[in-house]
């Protein structure tokens, strides 16, 4: 973003949808262009946690099945998606904060919910090519043939979205960088051992399966596995409730301290 588009939109009107959407296309731009530093280390982070995690569950089977395989394969779009979403987002933020550029980024005479869409638009948009390159690794890998169907489309960009605004929302509601980073590990910790992301979820303890099924992690699974399999999902629209209640709270939780901010 120019000096002289910033000054430009100080003088614009405010209000109305179309000076909305320049706004989000300027923050677009502006966005885009901090990201280039870091966005091929990100695509790399995706692909080894997505392809090395599905390869590394691999050396936890005796003998790998033609379902285990599968499974593990479709697992690998969530475990690619999650980190993303999840501990980027936040960490991003909270660096930031550090560094005063946050402060900075929500004085600009753009509306904040602006703001806010530009950051899921652009990590939502990110989060695409690694994946895609996780599944096509972990696929030739374990060499299964996927049985994609149009749904990829919604359960991919729905499970995106979902990640970056749960996580987005906690950095922007906890003031404090540190508590940002323990959580953040703590999740990377509850996904890798205790999700069913790659294994069925009759696998895990009566109470443990209880919880997964309330978290949004095995959701995100369900979601993205019934895209790209046949016969392996039950109960599909109770998945997408649970991934669009969690997408909801993100939101409201970014809504609720973009509404408070001064």
């Amino acid at each position: 973003m120019s000096a002289a588009e910033v000054t430009g939109l100080a003088f614009a009107p405010r209000s109305g949808p179309m000076q909305w959407f320049r706004s989000v296309g300027l923050m677009l731009r502006f966005d885009a262009g901090r990201a280039r530093e870091w966005a091929g280390m990100m695509a790399i982070v995706q692909v080894m946690m997505g392809a090395g995690m599905a390869i590394t569950y691999g050396f936890f089977y005796p003998v790998i099945t033609p379902l285990v395989a599968l499974y593990i394969v479709t697992g690998t779009p969530t475990l690619a998606l999650i980190p993303l979403g999840l501990v980027m987002v936040p960490i991003g933020v909270s660096q930031q904060k550090v560094e005063g550029t946050f402060d900075f980024i929500w004085s600009l005479p753009t509306p904040r919910t602006a703001q806010a869409a530009s950051t899921f638009l652009l990590w939502t948009a990110l989060s695409i090519p690694g994946m895609l390159v996780a599944v096509a690794i972990s696929a030739w890998r374990y060499d299964v043939s996927l049985t994609v169907t149009p749904a990829i489309v919604p359960a991919v960009l729905l499970s995106a979205l979902m990640a970056i605004s749960v996580g987005f929302g906690m950095a922007l509601a906890i003031q404090n960088p540190i508590i940002v980073n323990l959580i953040t590990n703590m999740l990377v910790f509850v996904v890798l051992l205790f999700s069913p992301i790659v294994y069925p979820l009759s696998h895990l303890p009566t109470w443990l399966a209880d919880v997964a099924q309330v978290l949004p992690f095995y959701a995100m699974a369900q979601v993205v596995r019934a895209a790209l399999t046949t016969g392996i999902v039950t109960d599909l629209a109770h998945w997408y409730g649970v991934v669009i209640a969690w997408t909801a709270i993100g939101w409201g939780v970014t809504a609720w301290v973009v509404g408070r901010r001064r």
